[in-house]
């Protein structure tokens, strides 16, 4: 199978998860009321992969269940630059620190000084990757976005401490998940919440990861799990 990639752009989406044994909460924002994708939804941080995020280093890569999912299904393996921009889009919309305590190899990015000067590098080991979807055609900005679940415990800063957090997401809020579904959340931020429901004893990465694909015929709701041709059921927002 094979995806049509005009105009669709690489993402990458943190679901932060606090207190997961016990009153588990996931952190939410919402988008402004002018954004041209998903105006006024409460979303998940993230956001498309940039240029410069492929050359950032990463004091950890993913593990390797996840990288191994991430480079399944794609023209071109870009889980080091997905990894990176989860980090980046964590740290701009959130001001919360996901890495490790080591010293930045290299030239500092411009984006990446106050992260750096706090002593840490950016590392994906702690992002599971836990589903994959293509936005479908007629929307005004499509992605290929993947979701990486993370346990609050792995973030080195403060969790209630947003100051640094650029205004692209108001509102920012630990959300329990017995309360996220009264938000207004696009289609996909629901689908992903079940399946972050049913992960979160989990302490291991999925060996198979939903994919919501869309192409210009149908929606499929397939399944990546290293075996080979993808298979799956059709599927609508009304299912």
């Amino acid at each position: 199978m094979t995806i049509d990639k005009t105009a669709i752009r690489n993402a990458a989406t943190v679901i932060a998860v606090r207190d997961r044994l016990t009153q588990p909460k996931v952190l939410m924002g919402q988008r402004g009321s002018k954004a041209a994708f998903m105006p006024n939804k409460f979303v998940f941080p993230g956001g498309a992969v940039d240029a410069a995020d492929f050359s950032v280093p990463l004091a950890r890569d993913f593990h390797a269940t996840c990288a191994a999912r991430l480079a399944e299904n794609v023209s071109d393996d870009i889980s080091h630059a997905l990894g990176v921009a989860a980090i980046r889009e964590l740290w701009e919309e959130t001001g919360l620190v996901l890495g490790q305590q080591s010293p930045w190899q290299g030239a500092v990015p411009e984006d990446w000084v106050e992260f750096a000067e706090a002593g840490f590098s950016p590392s994906a080991h702690p992002l599971q990757f836990v589903f994959r979807a293509i936005t479908p055609p007629g929307r005004p900005r499509r992605f290929d976005a993947r979701f990486f679940l993370v346990d609050a415990a792995e973030i080195a800063s403060d969790l209630d401490d947003f100051s640094r957090a650029e205004d692209e997401l108001s509102h920012l809020q630990w959300i329990a998940l017995d309360d996220v579904r009264g938000f207004d959340l696009p289609f996909i931020t629901e689908v992903v919440l079940a399946e972050v429901a049913h992960r979160l004893h989990d302490t291991e990465p999925p060996a198979n990861v939903p994919f919501f694909h869309n192409d210009t015929e149908e929606s499929l709701f397939l399944r990546l799990d290293g075996k080979g041709p993808l298979s799956g059921r059709s599927i609508s927002e009304d299912d």
